[in-house]
Formats: C-alpha cells, sequence, structure tokens
C-alpha cells in the first residue's frame, strides 16, 4: 500500500502520526513538484484530479482501489490492526 501526502498537510500529518505505517507495511509519498517519480506513480493510479482538488491523504490498497481523506483512512488502517490482533 503506499499513502500518498504532502508537506504541511495537518491531515496527512495525523496520520503518519496516528500509526506505524512501516510496521503495516505502508510506503509514504511525499507529492513535490519537483519529483517527477512521486508525479508519475500518481498519473498511473489516475489521482492527479483528486490531488489538484485536496484530497488528501489518499491510501492506494494493494488492489489499487483507493481511500481519500483522514478519518475514511483511519477508520481503514483502524480496523486493519483490530483484524491483525484477533
Amino acid at each position: 500500500m503506499t499513502l500518498f501526502t504532502k508537506h504541511d498537510c495537518l491531515k496527512c500529518d495525523n496520520i503518519k502520526n496516528a500509526f506505524d505505517l512501516n510496521g503495516m507495511g505502508i510506503k509514504i509519498e511525499v507529492i513535490t513538484e519537483d519529483d517527477p517519480d512521486v508525479l508519475a506513480h500518481l498519473a498511473w493510479h489516475e489521482l492527479v484530479d483528486l490531488v489538484e482538488q485536496g484530497a488528501l491523504p489518499i491510501l492506494v490498497l494493494d488492489d489499487c482501489t483507493h481511500i481519500k481523506y483522514e478519518v475514511p483512512i483511519r477508520r481503514f488502517l483502524e480496523n486493519r490492526l483490530t483484524q491483525v490482533v484477533h
């Protein structure tokens, strides 16, 4: 899974600080204008329009579907942690 974020994004930071993303196998990609690899990855997932609309953070799942915004991502990750524990 990949979490797309931006610098100075409070909602992005909330997700990064609330979970051990690395431990959950989630790669973090920070969107900047000078990183063509991240921009290409966003384009490959057809998420550029969402980012331009401010729909961050975006979590791309292993099946290439995505979840946008902090609260839905938080719920997904909390549910995933609950499933791992049980």
